[in-house]
């Protein structure tokens, strides 16, 4: 039996935890998990290749292992309304819940912003949450340790007396259990929520009720948690207006749908654009193949989407940019001329397009251009193209 996940221990008397820690198949669990991250490394520079000879010298250091055993203690107790970070769960688990309170009349939200939570943690009141259920101080001096380990900023390591390590294997368990506070006093006032780490989102009925949740939500945030919510950011407003986990809802009470916010397809086009830059001197093959692999991870995530709306013209753009690209490439009216004829453009209709003045992005859309440099021709070079979006 995985001795990080026994159910028989009480948390309270966890004084051995430590010896759990460092078992030899909890090292190489963790071990291997941090192999299949492909983990960069940390502020001691160390690296995946060198990690198996340092892991046979030295056990104890290991804080994938402190996170794995920690798991065990703290997840099983967890809200249910909580996302992130969660074996088994994940932000498209977080927004189908969000949208069953949109569907039972819940059309206000809460829109908690915590200021720089990462690096806010409050280092004695993360302890204190700790100590509750762990009582190897040994264990505790550990984390401790890790907690202060400092930061790397221009080369140097600069400690700190808050927050917790940027992409550290225990920083996601942590900020889970300083937020499990926040979702036990949601659930004890009786609110809908959802979080996903420190993104959290309340439902409510009116306008009213919203503005009373978000003052008195806020003063528990500053007082017990002390952590900083940012109020430039913070908002009531209705779910289809605000961006959760990059998605959104349509308004139509009888029937919400999820859809992809405007701000998500935003982003995309502007790393679409980078990427289709038409002065980086690289080939078309390149750009596609560049241009598939952000396409393919964007297209995973937001393809749970119920709304195909955009998608058509997000395709026409995307096929105008690679054409503006091999237009470029083309370079002179004589090689334009050629490759458009050789595409089986009339010869006058070529030579008047391929003398044409106008620039990349403005050729693209032009009727003969089209015709030489169809989607099929890209689609046919391997071009991943998104849509439609498919049903939950």
């Amino acid at each position: 039996m995985n001795i990080a996940l026994r159910k028989t221990q009480s948390p309270t008397e966890s004084v051995h935890l430590m010896e759990n820690i460092v078992t030899r198949q909890n090292m190489w669990q963790a071990y291997r998990r941090v192999l299949a991250n492909k983990g960069a490394p940390g502020v001691d520079g160390m690296t995946v290749g060198q990690l198996k000879s340092f892991l046979k010298r030295c056990w104890p250091k290991i804080k994938q292992a402190i996170a794995q055993v920690f798991q065990g203690i703290w997840n099983p107790t967890f809200s249910d309304r909580s996302f992130g970070f969660m074996p088994g769960r994940s932000a498209h688990d977080a927004l189908r819940c969000a949208k069953t309170y949109v569907q039972k009349g819940y059309r206000y939200i809460v829109d908690i912003d915590l200021e720089k939570f990462f690096d806010q943690v409050n280092h004695d009141k993360l302890m204190s949450r700790l100590a509750t259920r762990v009582n190897d101080k040994r264990v505790l001096k550990l984390i401790r340790r890790y907690l202060t380990s400092g930061v790397m900023i221009g080369g140097l390591v600069s400690p700190t007396d808050r927050g917790t390590p940027q992409g550290g294997p225990l920083s996601p368990l942590l900020s889970n259990i300083v937020l499990d506070q926040l979702d036990k006093e949601l659930e004890k006032r009786g609110l809908r929520f959802v979080r996903y780490a420190d993104d959290c989102v309340i439902y409510v009925r009116s306008k009213r009720a919203a503005e009373r949740v978000m003052q008195s939500v806020s003063n528990f945030i500053a007082r017990k948690l002390r952590l900083k919510v940012n109020l430039e950011k913070s908002a009531v407003s209705h779910p289809w207006w605000r961006a959760y986990l990059g998605f959104s809802f349509t308004s139509r009470r009888d029937n919400p749908r999820i859809r992809i916010h405007s701000s998500s397809i935003k982003r995309m086009k502007h790393r679409v654009r980078q990427l289709t830059g038409r002065s980086g001197g690289k080939s078309l093959k390149q750009v596609i193949d560049q241009l598939n692999q952000y396409l393919k991870g964007w297209w995973n995530y937001f393809g749970k989407a119920e709304v195909a709306a955009g998608f058509k013209s997000i395709n026409y753009w995307i096929i105008r940019r690679l054409r503006a690209i091999v237009w470029k490439h083309w370079k002179n009216y004589r090689t334009r001329i050629r490759e458009l004829k050789k595409r089986g453009i009339p010869h006058l209709k070529a030579v008047f397009n391929g003398c044409s003045r106008k620039g990349p992005w403005r050729m693209s859309k032009v009727k003969w251009v089209a015709y030489a440099l169809p989607r099929a021709h890209f689609i046919s070079l391997g071009l991943f193209l998104p849509g439609p979006p498919s049903v939950f």
